[in-house]
């Protein structure tokens, strides 16, 4: 990477960070699904024009009429659900201890894999993978009660049902959608999402009107965190690679529990420090992040 990629690395990062202090703020007053009506629809209304002006109105209408059906599955299980559960989530839990938790994506994003795909696992992988689902248990063992209706346990079970959709979502666009250009996929799954959230999404909607704060994080949720996060993700992809641009994974707890410590004035404590540690060391390992770059050190050193 050159030092404007860096930049737009640790600037994704810091987006999606901030997105779990946008939720925290405007869940509670729209609700999660309305709220994530929101930001479906400003971030397909952000990605669409990018999309027409970069690829002509034939083929981006061309490309949603072949691809509908996919389109919408992406949709649904990378965005409509996920996003709502974590909605739902952010009712309850704090905005660093839930995006140290989304750290666990790319754990079931690996065991789905081997299930689905038949990839292999090697001995690294599986350690990575009882590493990070320890991490996950010791997050959650004095916090989460799921037989209490209000307690942190069903808002915990929401965040990993919302990153195992994604793990779904991430091995479903590698087998069907790989064909399609990235730009194309990201605005058709943000227009499908709207569409699965339209009809709960006005039917819920808050009977007394939001505050100002709650508008404004809205809005950025839709087209700061969703829309030109969509944009500066897939823009490494094409210029840096997609391994390095998913590795912005690591990073994402880091500006989660930075922007609640200092905007929501949010504690951290030893258990989050250590799961969230064990998190993304367990994530290293099960993506083959750590074990790529022993290998470049031990190529470097012959």
């Amino acid at each position: 990477m050159n030092r404007r990629h860096q930049f737009e690395f640790i600037l994704l990062a810091a987006i999606w960070g901030a997105s779990f202090l946008f939720m925290r703020v405007a869940a509670p007053e729209f609700g999660p699904v309305p709220l994530m009506l929101m930001r479906c629809g400003i971030g397909a209304a952000v990605l669409l024009p990018i999309a027409w002006a970069r690829f002509g109105s034939a083929r981006l209408v061309g490309r949603g009429r072949e691809q509908g059906g996919r389109l919408f599955v992406a949709g649904l299980f990378n965005s409509a659900i996920p996003f709502v559960m974590f909605g739902f989530a952010a009712l309850t839990l704090s905005a660093g201890f839930a995006s140290i938790l989304n750290a666990s994506t790319p754990i079931f994003g690996a065991l789905i894999g081997y299930v689905w795909l038949k990839e292999r696992l090697t001995r690294w992988r599986v350690a990575g993978l009882l590493i990070g689902i320890g991490g996950v248990a010791l997050l959650s063992w004095e916090r989460a009660s799921i037989r209490e209706v209000d307690g942190v346990g069903l808002a915990v079970l929401a965040i990993l049902v919302a990153t195992f959709c994604y793990g779904i979502a991430g091995n479903y666009a590698r087998k069907k959608l790989a064909g399609i250009e990235p730009l194309i996929v990201a605005a058709g799954s943000q227009v499908a999402a709207t569409l699965v959230l339209v009809v709960p999404g006005v039917a819920q909607w808050p009977a007394l009107p939001p505050s100002g704060a709650a508008w404004v994080s809205a809005l950025v949720l839709g087209s700061v965190c969703t829309g030109l996060a969509y944009v500066l993700f897939f823009r490494l992809i094409a210029q840096v690679s997609a391994s390095a641009a998913l590795s912005v994974t690591f990073l994402i707890p880091v500006f989660g529990v930075l922007w609640g410590v200092l905007f929501l004035a949010e504690s951290v404590d030893l258990a989050m420090i250590i799961g969230g540690a064990l998190i993304v060391a367990g994530t290293a390992l099960a993506t083959g992040v750590l074990a790529a770059g022993d290998r470049l050190r031990r190529g470097a050193r012959r």
